[in-house]
């Protein structure tokens, strides 16, 4: 058996900042590293660590300046003449140095573990989509085999830990200073990500609120992470351990589900009531770790001068309601939705409808359902003249039952209706209603 000659590898060296040409372009070589061997001085001018930089070169690649090189030491100098720095013997060195980048990135990821919820919280009391969050926090985290944690930042609130606890968490992650009393995104900020680069989780959810959009972004900026908003679905890929974040993309059209691959942690925000509730155990206790809040009143540079609560737009609130019945585009007028009225408040429910039925000024934004307006989980959902595009699907299609009533049989709320009827909904209402009068039938309490 003939026996090939050994093959001498290419020293790939080591990165170095070339002094005076750094322009503080953003941390982009940073970013870049698979391996964190890159640290920002107080300038945002880069740090390399000798000791944990593999020569991959990507840092190179990603500076706009040339302010970052490869040096070698004499002894790879002299290799490198051996070997010559072109030819077979170089392009099995990059295609190992290839090997070397993405081997570190890999091993970089595995260093995060563990599902956060954030708990977004107003003067002590919780918004609901943070225990909602915790319901589905637990299946992923039980998919990935890791613990399940919930991190909240405030004043006087360490008592949040205690709901945390009982709506699932492992873990409460709990920061508490006077100058979190109200959320304020730099000190918001500050805190999340001081938390996240501790402790290292590998997926982070927060609600899709006011509050919570602007801290998501802000985060996921900090953290050069992505971020993907306003999820229908979360669910784990357990070969790949991703997760995957479904939303509605092109305008409602299709349903992307979108992976975070190469960054930690994976980011996904849900709007309030997508998501069931889980299951309340006040016996269920944690491990509560309380974290210091480190910047002081000078290094924020906002203020909260004054709060004023806005008034309600509407004394409706659909998300709550167990029964609704919804009108589209098929009641052709304003008019017509009193009829919807006189049925809602024949069984108890109440008047919802859908974007068309919004734009034509027929309801007010409060009631409209779908993915520019209120996610729902009623028992009952009664669709009325709506043809079913996704954007209006995504905001009802998890109702314990569906009753559609359209003129087209081949609309598309009949494939997520549990009972269709085919026909004209003018006539239908009516006669439903009148039904129910003369059965003497009460209004579901």
């Amino acid at each position: 058996m003939e026996q090939r000659p050994e093959t001498k590898k290419k020293p790939r060296g080591k990165a170095r900042v070339i002094e005076g040409k750094c322009i503080a372009c953003g941390a982009r070589c940073q970013m870049s590293c698979p391996v964190d061997a890159i640290e920002m001085n107080e300038k945002e001018e880069p740090i390399i660590l000798e000791d944990k930089c593999i020569g991959c070169k990507k840092c190179v690649k990603q500076c706009p300046v040339g302010a970052i090189e490869i040096f070698f030491t004499p002894e790879e100098e002299a290799l490198l003449k051996e070997i010559g720095a072109e030819g077979g013997a170089a392009e099995e060195a990059e295609a190992e140095e290839d090997e070397a980048g993405e081997d570190g990135a890999e091993s970089n990821i595995a260093l995060w573990s563990g599902v956060w919820v954030y708990v977004e919280q107003f003067e002590g009391k919780v918004h609901v989509v943070s225990w909602e969050l915790l319901g589905k926090g637990r299946i992923l985290a039980d998919d990935l085999g890791v613990e399940l944690a919930a991190f909240v930042l405030g004043d006087n609130i360490k008592h949040l830990a205690d709901e945390a606890f009982a709506h699932g968490a492992d873990k409460v992650y709990v920061m508490e200073s006077a100058l979190l009393k109200h959320y304020r995104t730099n000190s918001y900020l500050h805190g999340t990500v001081g938390l996240v680069n501790k402790y290292k989780p590998e997926i982070v959810l927060m609600g899709a609120t006011g509050l919570g959009r602007d801290l998501a972004g802000a985060v996921a900026t900090d953290l050069k992470t992505g971020l993907t908003a306003d999820c229908t679905q979360l669910n784990i890929d357990k070969k790949m351990r991703i997760l995957e974040q479904t939303r509605p993309a092109f305008g409602g059209n299709i349903m992307a589900t979108i992976l975070t691959e190469t960054r930690r942690p994976q980011m996904a925000s849900v709007r309030p009531h997508v998501m069931p509730m889980p299951e309340f155990n006040a016996d269920k206790k944690g491990e509560l770790i309380e974290e210091p809040f480190t910047l002081s009143e000078e290094q924020i540079p906002s203020k909260v001068v004054e709060i004023i609560k806005a008034a309600q737009e509407t004394s409706v609130n659909i998300s709550g309601a167990s029964i609704l019945v919804s009108g589209g585009r098929g009641m052709q007028t304003k008019e017509n939705f009193a009829r919807l009225q006189e049925f809602a408040d024949q069984i108890g429910g109440v008047v919802a409808g859908s974007r068309c039925a919004f734009d034509e000024g027929w309801i007010e934004h409060p009631r409209q359902v779908g993915q520019t307006g209120k996610t729902v989980h009623p028992k009952l959902y009664i669709a009325c003249g709506i043809s079913g595009a996704i954007q209006h699907l995504v905001g009802m299609q998890d109702a314990d039952h569906i009753i559609a009533i359209n003129s087209d049989k081949t609309a598309p709320i009949f494939e997520v209706a549990h009972l269709g009827i085919v026909g004209d909904v003018m006539e239908i209402i009516p006669a439903l209603s009148d039904k129910l009068k003369q059965t003497n039938a009460k209004p579901v309490e």
